[in-house]
């Protein structure tokens, strides 16, 4: 049972069954969404709904016991962890108090597509290793912000109070700037009054906008670098490692007790 278990979770159909199954009630979901629908089909998408649940705990018990001796290591993974979470959270009911929390989790049964394919996984995985240096980018930023904000506020406040009458019209302001969005009607507003006023926008979209959010890209890619790199040269986990070492022992003894029948002839 274990090994067959083993041969059905590592198999490429299964996984891709799996993600048929997601995309699956993905489509359902949205069905779900149209009243017309639900007054005519409601019972039947709520029945596939449960079929795909079915599928889905029954995929968790397989990829479980797969891992026998020791069950445990399934739960190794943060992936798997997901996983498990999002289908057991799935099977709270969809009404009461917690319906609001079962619908979101049924949101979730799509998320699993990540965990379905490795170069979502590789996104993710880098967006998370950014977070502590994106950070620091972060702080910079709103320090930039902060900066510009008080000073576009003493250099503006009276020619356009809609966009610098205050430090939060300002930062909102400079926010706006920061996408390029309507940036030169900005400026043209305050240019009449002060036509040195390009020097404060220019410097800041030189500063802003080309150095430190390219400091954002800057600082992901090289996090999926990292995260590539380190998937090439050591992807190999410890459940992989001990797979192999079975595999080669069960090759050592088929080996010896081929030798010990050829003695005996």
């Amino acid at each position: 049972m274990v090994a067959f278990c083993k041969r059905l979770a590592e198999s490429a159909w299964f996984s891709k069954f799996i993600v048929a199954i997601i995309i699956f009630n993905a489509i359902v979901m949205g069905l779900e969404t149209s009243p017309t629908l639900m007054d005519n089909y409601g019972r039947l998408l709520i029945g596939l709904n449960w079929a795909v649940q079915a599928i889905f705990i029954a995929e968790l018990l397989i990829r479980i016991t797969a891992k026998f001796p020791k069950p445990a290591n399934f739960f190794k993974d943060g992936w798997n962890v997901f996983d498990f979470t999002v289908v057991v959270v799935s099977l709270l009911p969809a009404a009461g108090p917690i319906a609001t929390l079962a619908r979101v989790a049924r949101l979730l049964r799509v998320a699993r597509l990540i965990s379905a394919f490795p170069v979502l996984r590789l996104i993710i995985e880098t967006m998370l290793r950014s977070i502590p240096s994106l950070f620091h980018v972060l702080v910079l930023m709103s320090l930039l912000l902060y900066i510009y904000g008080v000073l576009g506020y003493h250099l503006f406040s009276q020619i356009d109070p809609a966009h610098w009458g205050s430090l939060g019209r300002s930062l909102l302001t400079l926010f706006q700037i920061l996408t390029l969005e309507n940036w030169s009607e900005i400026q043209n507003n305050v240019m009449a009054a002060k036509p040195h006023a390009w020097i404060f926008f220019l410097s800041f979209i030189v500063i802003a906008v080309f150095v430190v959010v390219n400091l954002f890209i800057a600082v992901v890619i090289n996090n999926l670098q990292e995260v590539k790199a380190e998937e090439a040269h050591g992807g190999t986990g410890p459940d992989e490692v001990l797979a192999d070492l079975q595999r080669i022992k069960d090759d050592l003894a088929k080996l010896e007790q081929h030798l010990r029948e050829s003695r005996t002839r």
